[in-house]
């Protein structure tokens, strides 16, 4: 079954976060797979096993979300390109790391194609370029179906960042596209979005099956 993919633009994460568990609490067997292409204005989400230690100084001004994703705190705006990723596990027999892989996998992917190394942490979710962290992951996975997703940052201001601990990662040093790439080299959102969108699709199509696991 191909997977429907959708272009939301800038969002509100609070609806956002609603509609996903909207989706997710309807959906049936028949029902397509679907990615959803957004951005945030300013805001902090804080992960179910989030640790307030790792909110260190934030900015009264930016809102603070109590979400139900895994990990810990991280931080969205404009200019972070985010994708999130509604998927019947099940249906495509993949596990839950299984499908972390697939969004590392794909990103990683992507930053290749403008000739940027990026690589995975066994120990830590997400994507780094020379030990600085250019995308964060978290997901929600209820009844085998999956939802939230991965934020790449792209061109956005990361001074919040330095409010927290992102991810948890005490110290940790955020980067972005934009900060690796030369200005006319450095492709809009759209189109950002589009080629992640088609590195997830060819990763899912391609994941073999593995053991489902437990929540993530």
């Amino acid at each position: 079954m191909p997977i429907r993919v959708k272009y939301l633009g800038l969002q509100d994460y609070q609806n956002t976060w609603q509609a996903m568990q909207a989706f997710t609490n309807q959906r049936s067997t028949s029902t397509a797979d679907e990615l959803w292409v957004v951005e945030h204005p300013p805001v902090y989400t804080q992960g179910l096993n989030g640790k307030a230690e790792h909110l260190l100084r934030p900015d009264p001004r930016i809102p603070i979300v109590q979400s139900d994703r895994g990990g810990q705190i991280t931080y969205h705006a404009p200019g972070q390109l985010i994708v999130y990723v509604l998927i019947d596990l099940k249906r495509r027999k993949l596990g839950v790391r299984a499908l972390v892989s697939i969004l590392e996998n794909s990103i990683i992917a992507l930053l290749a194609d403008y000739g940027i190394q990026a690589y995975a942490r066994v120990d830590a979710p997400g994507v780094y370029v020379d030990g600085q962290k250019i995308a964060s992951l978290g997901l929600k996975i209820r009844k085998q179906k999956s939802y939230h997703g991965l934020a790449l940052n792209v061109a956005m201001d990361l001074t919040p960042f330095q409010a927290i601990n992102p991810c948890g990662l005490a110290q940790m040093q955020m980067t972005q596209l934009s900060a690796l790439l030369p200005k006319p080299r450095l492709p809009g959102l759209d189109t950002l979005g589009r080629e992640l969108c088609q590195h997830l699709e060819q990763q899912i199509e391609q994941s073999s099956t593995i053991e489902l696991s437990a929540d993530f």
